[in-house]
């Protein structure tokens, strides 16, 4: 029983196996897109199920840049940052779907881009895959021995196959759902933090406006009573010869014909009163 799981052991192994990029293999000078697809092949061509199988072509690199998976060549040059992103790309295009793929590397372009930082990231991820191959060898390995109680291949070498196919493909969903699940999360994360970023820089415009109002009514106030203090009482106008006259108060009329009569001072009057 033992030789017959070794024997498995190392046929999953020789199966599970995949060509990788070393962090020191990562090309140090930026280069030309033919010499990008030619690159992809010679360190991933293993993994090629069929021989005329392309790791990466022309076209591909085109819609990913188009779809913005990648950002656009500088002077149609690819620098490691964009080798990096295709490395996963590559990865991931056969679990997720190309908008699942747009979505994170939105999230990678933003955060990881710029510098050195993506040289980092691929660094510390490739030091976790190493112990991951393994833990993926052991989970295998234990998926193959249950199929094997249940579906000897002795007895029906096609159904056992057929079994463990169905076993990997449920593991396999499983883990894509909890893929696609963190995506999801992540969107939602940094629309949050969006949302959140936009009402603050409103908030801060409305106090900013407010603060403008006050400085410009502050500074209308003392404008405003310098004018009343500058503004003297009107200077009354002497009176004239016509004003007095026109002060003066008439004189009384006569009871006939309503005339006045202006007696001269040392006469007298020797006008009788007809009535008389």
């Amino acid at each position: 029983m033992e030789e017959k799981q070794l024997e498995m052991k190392k046929k999953i192994r020789s199966m599970l196996h995949l060509d990788f990029i070393l962090p020191e293999d990562l090309p140090n000078i930026d280069l030309y897109m033919d010499q990008v697809t030619k690159y992809m092949d010679e360190k991933l061509g293993g993994n090629k199920r069929n021989e005329e199988d392309k790791v990466l072509t022309k076209t591909m690199i085109n819609n990913y840049t188009r779809n913005h998976l990648v950002p656009p060549p500088d002077k149609k040059k690819y620098s490691r940052a964009h080798i990096i992103q295709l490395i996963y790309i590559y990865y991931l295009k056969n679990v997720l779907s190309i908008s699942d793929i747009q979505r994170l590397a939105e999230a990678t372009e933003e955060n990881f881009l710029s510098g050195e930082k993506m040289s980092e990231i691929y660094n510390a991820i490739y030091e976790l895959e190493r112990p991951q191959y393994f833990n993926i060898e052991a989970s295998t390995l234990k998926a193959a021995s249950l199929v094997e109680k249940k579906f000897p291949a002795e007895t029906d070498g096609e159904l056992n196959k057929m079994a463990f196919i169905y076993l990997l493909g449920y593991d396999i969903f499983s883990k894509k759902r909890l893929m696609e699940r963190l995506i999801d999360e992540m969107v939602e994360e940094r629309e949050a933090a969006e949302k959140e970023e936009e009402a603050r820089k409103e908030a801060a415009k409305k106090e900013a406006a407010r603060e403008q109002a006050r400085k410009r009514a502050a500074g209308k106030k003392p404008a405003a009573k310098k004018a009343a203090a500058g503004k003297k009482p009107a200077a009354k106008k002497p009176e004239t010869n016509k004003t007095a006259a026109a002060k003066k108060p008439a004189a009384p009329k006569t009871a006939a014909g309503n005339k006045t009569t202006v007696q001269k001072a040392g006469t007298v009057n020797t006008k009788k009163n007809p009535a008389e």
